[in-house]
């Protein structure tokens, strides 16, 4: 854990950005329902593009199950006392860094070296 760091803004941070997202998963649940087939109550361009909205609801829900898992990987680092930490060269995290992303778990050099 890096010293003088605030852990309770940062345990805020990450508890508040897990309740927007669950909020969102709730909101655009019927976006991600499958589409109607039936050609006569809808055209084949609606279709499609009612298809195409289907898929971006379903890739932005794949990417708040992702961003909800780094952020209960990031609480969990909370609690155990290595939060700050590089999951991989284990030096600190800049400050900055979680600053921007308090669910990040690497440092600058090892997420330039891993290429994210």
């Amino acid at each position: 854990m890096i010293a003088g760091i605030n852990l309770a803004r940062f345990r805020q941070r990450l508890e508040a950005r897990s309740e927007e997202l669950r909020a969102l998963q709730e909101i655009s649940a019927g976006s991600r329902d499958a589409v109607e087939l039936d050609q006569t109550s809808v055209g084949r361009v609606s279709r499609i593009d009612a298809i195409q909205q289907q898929q971006m609801a379903l890739a932005s829900e794949r990417q708040r199950k992702e961003e909800l898992v780094r952020i209960a990987a990031a609480l969990q680092r909370i609690a155990d006392g290595s939060y700050g930490e590089c999951l991989v060269c284990e030096e600190p995290i800049a400050e900055k860094r979680l600053e921007f992303d308090p669910s990040i778990a690497t440092c600058v050099e090892c997420a330039a070296r891993d290429g994210r």
